[in-house]
């Protein structure tokens, strides 16, 4: 593994590279208030499977400098400073992966720069949460974020939103990794999240593009995730069984997992148009491509 601290967007940022420098790059990226450690178990994994693998920690989050105007709260900003990662590092049409507000800035690149991946796979993440959670209870958090309770709301919220399929010390351990969180961070990013809107933006997404759900994932309603999927040219929608709001930390072997999906992406080409009219929900898919 090589480790970076590179001058993006006015500030430090720090991004972890493992893999041959001429192997097919994957930008990994993480959560709302984490960092790159989350792919901790997959980055050197996925590496191993002839990938340069990217993961770097978004303005403000582990290793990397806050951004100039302080905590971010537009997802869009995130996807301008992932832009200028891709060029810093040379990185020739990357594919992306991200997770949470990692997998809407995923779709926000794709939407404004398609030619610019080879492929997106957006796991916890749709359009648009209609709001959710209240920006105006987000905005009040901001003024209380030094509360002792905080990281037992974490580490608590954590593990209502992981999977049932998960082992119980599996569970903890993420939960007690995602404690390390900066709350004034973490509730920008949240910010970010429920205001946060591509719906009109999905039919320019001309990449190769895998929309992922947990079916236990609360954050998230799996139909708005179709919904999201069938918006955009030949796009696929799978819905992890057991699993949900952080595929890569609750599945063991994900990397193996992760690189089947790159696979597709890499020989998959949109071929359907993007429908002019929202979507009707269907039943259950899993790992089914969406083709309304």
């Amino acid at each position: 593994m090589r480790a970076h601290y590179l001058d993006v967007g006015g500030a430090l940022a720090f991004a972890e590279d493992h893999g041959a420098t001429d192997a097919t790059p994957v930008l990994c990226l993480h959560t709302a208030g984490q960092s790159g450690v989350q792919w901790r178990h997959v980055a050197g994994a996925l590496a191993e499977r002839g990938y340069r693998v990217i993961v770097p920690d978004l303005p403000g989050h582990g290793r990397s400098e806050p951004a100039p105007g302080g905590p971010v709260t537009d997802l869009g900003t995130y996807a301008d400073w992932c832009l200028e990662l891709i060029t810093a590092l040379g990185l020739d049409r990357p594919f992306v992966a991200g997770c949470s507000i990692g997998g809407k800035i995923t779709l926000d690149l794709a939407c404004r720069a398609p030619e610019r991946l080879s492929g997106v796979v957006a796991m916890a993440a749709d359009a648009w949460t209609n709001g959710r959670p209240s920006a105006r209870g987000l905005r009040r958090e901001l003024s209380d974020v030094a509360a002792p309770s905080r990281t037992d709301r974490t580490h608590l919220g954590t593990l209502a939103v992981v999977g049932r399929s998960v082992p119980a010390q599996r569970a903890e351990l993420i939960a007690t990794m995602h404690r390390r969180e900066d709350p004034a961070i973490s509730t920008s990013d949240l910010l970010g999240w429920t205001s946060h809107d591509l719906r009109d933006a999905l039919g320019d997404i001309t990449c190769p593009a895998h929309l992922v759900v947990g079916e236990d994932d609360l954050w998230l309603d799996p139909d708005a995730v179709r919904w999201a999927a069938g918006r955009i040219p030949g796009a696929r929608c799978t819905v992890l069984d057991g699993i949900g709001h952080y595929p890569m930390e609750e599945i063991e072997a994900f990397d193996a997992v992760l690189d089947g999906w790159l696979r597709e992406l890499g020989t998959s080409a949109p071929t359907n148009p993007a429908p002019t009219s929202p979507a009707p929900a269907t039943g259950t898919e899993r790992a089914a491509a969406v083709t309304r």
